[in-house]
């Protein structure tokens, strides 16, 4: 069970961290500074992934982030590229079926 928590944890700040580089919430709109740097595109309340063989970038609302089945994509995501990496949340997934779940989940 601890085990289990601090997983959680970990994975929790990983996803934190992902988000507050790839959405806009906090920092500076088009600062200089890398740690600010916001993309311009992205609206408050929302983050981007990049799906796809071809790396498509979505944006998506950061409410999609409690959602049992975005969950079950994230932990895939994580099993597979791991969340420490420079391009932002990379979902494994191909771009249909991830198109059909933010359908669903709107």
């Amino acid at each position: 069970m601890a085990i289990r928590r601090c997983y959680r944890q970990t994975q929790t700040t990983a996803l934190k961290k992902i988000v507050k580089r790839c959405s806009s919430l906090g920092g500076k709109k088009n600062s200089v500074d890398d740690d600010n740097y916001l993309p311009a595109d992205v609206p408050r309340g929302h983050f981007a992934v990049y799906v796809g063989e071809n790396r498509s970038r979505y944006i998506i609302p950061i409410t999609f982030l409690s959602r049992p089945e975005f969950q079950r994509l994230l932990q895939r995501a994580e099993e597979e590229f791991g969340f420490d990496h420079e391009m932002g949340l990379t979902l494994p997934c191909e771009e249909v079926h991830f198109r059909t779940l933010t359908s669903m989940l709107r």
